[in-house]
């Protein structure tokens, strides 16, 4: 990476005139990117959406209803007024496509013109299921990354190709966790060595021996979990992300002496936008979320975790900020040394830590103050949780309060000839429900691993070098525009005046 300074105008600069392809931009950052580009650089040549439709028209009907038209595109609504829906028009262009097929599922014509046009690849599609399908979350976190490879090895102009992973890749590991490149074929349990061609087959035997319906879909995510267990991961989600990012490595292109650079940006826990364009804007929700909804709703008296913990989040709009600057930094290597792959952590842990107690008092304090009515317009109390600071501890909560009570109604079922049989099947169910949660959720409840930073330290340094030598010193707002330092962040105040009023509105509505 070229050592000169980077600043806003820079990288406002270089989106001038690009052409850029981005895959999930449906999602919570896809979204935050789309915005981001669109309002810092209006004359971006063109962005290229690829969502999954049936054909141009329904590509294009989604990217309106579900990208371009939502609340998040305020701002730049405002600025372009009438005349924003041609500005859409004129910039953005939608795709039918699916990164799970070859050629990404289009047409030659098309597939022909992206490869003249593209400067830029940002892929931030993923399946996020923690207990997903196996063999989707390998269509698409894995196999989508090789036919997004497949594409760039014809981009002749390609600058930078900007892969979104997540820092839990690097698997529930205590200590320093480094911002290293995934070797092919590493595992987190010694002595074994991860086949991406065996895991291919061996879901294809899976889906051979077991018929389509409910049966398949069980086994599917069944084996997913067994396998991400079997190597060391703690959930298919994280599993398939690291595969990705090293079929990446294995797949990176070198031409003529020269390479495409190749970003690899892992994210934490990404909550919702701290500043621009819409404080507090969400989609979905995130995995500390659990804790602030059942919280309002009231309808949790227990959680488990330690808030001795840090939760390591980093708002979605500092992880754009990083991924514009990362792709600008590197692109200006592009074809000038041999190939590389360089790794950002974007977390909070090591720079800023937030102990979940934060995200706990916050929220006690958020509801104390401006408690949810009820139908009536009664006020609900706010009521203290407790915490199991150990899965066993929860297990035994659980056993006792929730397990032997249901085998007593199982006996008095049995007794009484089915009569609770649907009461008995609709309790079983649940308790399995969230036993499974823990299972699965449990390791990021207890996580005790930190994220180190250095190499996105070594770009905001970049950033500061720059701000220190502009002659508008001054200028708050600019350099705020792209900032993705942690350090700045107040997490009380961000929790309790941003993160959970976000929750509330965007997502509980």
């Amino acid at each position: 990476m070229m050592a000169d300074s980077l600043d806003s105008e820079k990288i406002i600069e270089y989106f001038k005139g690009k052409s850029i392809l981005i895959t999930g931009a449906t999602g919570f950052l896809g979204k935050i990117l789309v915005e981001k580009i669109l309002r810092v650089q209006p004359d971006v040549k063109k962005i290229f959406l690829l969502v999954r439709a049936i054909d141009q028209a329904s590509a294009k009907q989604r990217v309106q209803s579900e990208v371009t038209d939502t609340e998040l595109f305020c701002l730049v609504k405002e600025k372009h007024g009438k005349g924003f829906d041609q500005f859409i028009d004129d910039k953005v262009v939608a795709l039918a496509g699916d990164i799970i097929y070859e050629d990404l599922g289009l047409e030659p014509i098309v597939l022909a013109e992206l490869a003249k046009e593209l400067h830029v690849i940002v892929n931030g599609a993923a399946t996020t299921n923690f207990y997903g399908r196996y063999d989707v979350s390998l269509d698409v976190n894995v196999l989508g990354v090789k036919h997004l490879c497949q594409l760039a090895k014809k981009c002749a102009g390609l600058k930078v190709f900007l892969h979104v992973s997540t820092a839990y890749a690097g698997g529930d590991r205590e200590g320093l966790i480094q911002e290293r490149e995934f070797e092919e074929g590493w595992t987190l349990r010694e002595g074994l060595h991860l086949d991406l061609e065996a895991e291919l087959r061996l879901v294809d035997d899976v889906r051979r021996e077991v018929e389509e319906g409910k049966a398949q879909r069980k086994a599917m995510k069944e084996l997913g979990l067994a396998r991400a267990r079997h190597f060391g991961w703690s959930n298919t989600y994280v599993f398939t992300k690291a595969m990705g990012e090293m079929l990446l490595g294995r797949l990176l292109l070198v031409r003529g002496g020269g390479g495409v650079p190749v970003v690899v940006v892992r994210p934490s826990i990404i909550t919702s936008i701290r500043r621009d364009p819409l404080p507090g804007w969400m989609q979905g929700t995130r995995t500390i979320d659990t804790l602030i909804i059942g919280y309002a709703k009231q309808n949790l008296s227990c959680f488990l975790g330690d808030l001795d913990l840090v939760m390591d989040v980093i708002p979605g709009d500092m992880v754009v900020n990083a991924m514009m600057a990362a792709a600008v930094a590197h692109s200006a290597a592009a074809g000038s040394q041999s190939q590389q792959l360089t790794v950002y952590h974007v977390s909070s842990s090591l720079r800023n830590p937030a102990p979940y107690a934060v995200l706990y008092e916050s929220g006690r304090r958020h509801f104390t103050e401006k408690p949810r009515l009820g139908k009536r317009g009664e006020v609900i109390p706010t009521k203290e949780m407790h915490f199991f600071k150990t899965i066993k501890s929860f297990q035994l909560y659980m056993l006792i309060r929730y397990r032997l009570p249901l085998e007593m109604l199982h006996l008095l079922n049995l007794l009484l000839c089915g009569f609770f049989s649907r009461l008995y099947s609709d309790l079983s169910r649940k308790y399995r429900y969230v036993m499974q949660l823990v299972d699965v959720y449990g390791p990021f409840a207890f996580f005790k691993g930190c994220f180190d930073d250095i190499n996105l330290e070594r770009l905001r340094q970049r950033m500061k070098q720059a701000t220190k030598s502009s002659p508008h010193d001054d200028d708050d707002d600019d350099d705020d525009m792209f900032n993705f330092d942690p350090k700045i962040i107040d997490w009380n105040d961000y929790f309790y005046s941003i993160h959970i009023p976000g929750v509330l509105k965007y997502v509980l509505k």
